[in-house]
């Protein structure tokens, strides 16, 4: 079953539903769609697209939310899913292109690896929108892709427009998360996911076109509602088994880490480390929103001297590779020595 939430799409869902319609899988597919009050023409175009893919003999399944306020895209998924009957899902945002192999590809990759959400390298469109991020979808490695998971304000490793699991998987993890605007529901999705203890697996094939625009749903979620959504989860997957570690960045993204933990485990920051003197010379950090007397003071050191473990808080990818060289000295193991939260 391929799923498509749609609301208000009327610009992008033609050429969506086209890459429906060119798939090349031989099995049997449906296309199931939920229309979350959209005011535009995009119910005409679904109507269209239904006897295409009809007399191709792909099924559609439509359902709508006729009300004058949409219910969001975690309640639209969930419904598109329920109306569905294949024992795949594969989603599909209404503003982006399949590739006519994915189906095939996943479908393929999904039966060796029944607990996993399969994802795919994806095609940026505009080409130069997000390079650092596209850049980091693409290319991450198969231990990257769990180490990496979700610590990283990219958010899932998979990103959510490539996902495709059995229909049995996503109702033992369990929905959509249906809170409607400003809720990362793909991100909370994602996460209990792992904590069922669901793997991650990229088919390495570019196999969706992956659209920008000021209008898509992501840009309706706050950063601190992901921020703290995110902390918690390092606690709970991380640091809560660590009994001390070193914060890697003794600037902005450091402290506000430093400042975000519960108090459990900012008392198991030894250090913050650095590579800028000035920071290094002044010697430690005071936390001044402290209730605690005296103030906690945390050392900063040069990388060298500090102690691993390290949840690193510098941005990948930026530097020119002068970072990733530095960590690279320290010859430690990603998952074990460290993990980013960048």
């Amino acid at each position: 079953s391929v799923i498509v939430p749609v609301h208000n799409s009327e610009c992008w869902l033609e050429e969506c539903l086209k890459s429906v319609w060119e798939q090349d899988f031989k099995g049997t597919m449906e296309l199931s769609v939920f229309n979350d009050a959209s005011k535009d023409s995009s119910a005409e175009i679904i109507e269209k697209w239904k006897i295409k893919l009809e007399d191709a003999g792909v099924p559609v399944i439509i359902g709508r939310n006729d009300s004058s306020q949409p219910r969001g895209v975690g309640f639209a998924k969930n419904q598109a899913v329920i109306q569905s009957s294949g024992t795949y899902l594969c989603f599909l945002d209404s503003d982006d292109v399949m590739m006519p192999q994915r189906v095939r590809l996943q479908h393929e990759a999904a039966i060796q690896h029944p607990n996993s959400i399969i994802g795919c390298q994806v095609r940026r469109e505009p080409l130069e929108s997000t390079e650092r991020y596209t850049r980091w979808i693409n290319n991450l490695t198969e231990e990257q892709l769990l180490t990496q998971v979700v610590f990283t304000s990219h958010g899932p490793t998979v990103i959510m427009p490539t996902w495709f699991c059995s229909r049995e998987w996503f109702f033992h993890v369990g929905k959509f998360d249906e809170g409607g605007k400003g809720i990362p529901e793909d991100l909370l999705f994602f996460y209990k996911h792992i904590q069922k203890g669901g793997e991650v697996f990229r088919v390495n094939h570019c196999l969706l076109l992956y659209r920008y625009h000021p209008q898509a749903a992501t840009h309706s979620v706050l950063e601190g509602t992901i921020w703290n959504h995110r902390v918690r989860f390092l606690e709970d997957r991380v640091l809560n088994s660590w009994t001390s570690f070193t914060i890697w960045n003794a600037g902005k993204q450091g402290k506000k880490l430093y400042r975000s933990l519960s108090p459990a485990n900012r008392k198991k920051v030894t250090a913050f480390c650095d590579v800028d003197e000035k920071k290094i010379t002044k010697g430690f950090y005071t936390y001044e929103e402290s209730e605690e007397r005296p103030k906690p003071k945390i050392p900063v050191r040069h990388f060298r001297d500090a102690t691993p473990p390290f949840i690193i808080c510098v941005k990948l990818d930026l530097t020119g590779g002068a970072f990733e060289t530095n960590l690279n000295t320290l010859n430690l193991k990603e998952g074990m020595d460290y993990y980013h939260f960048n």
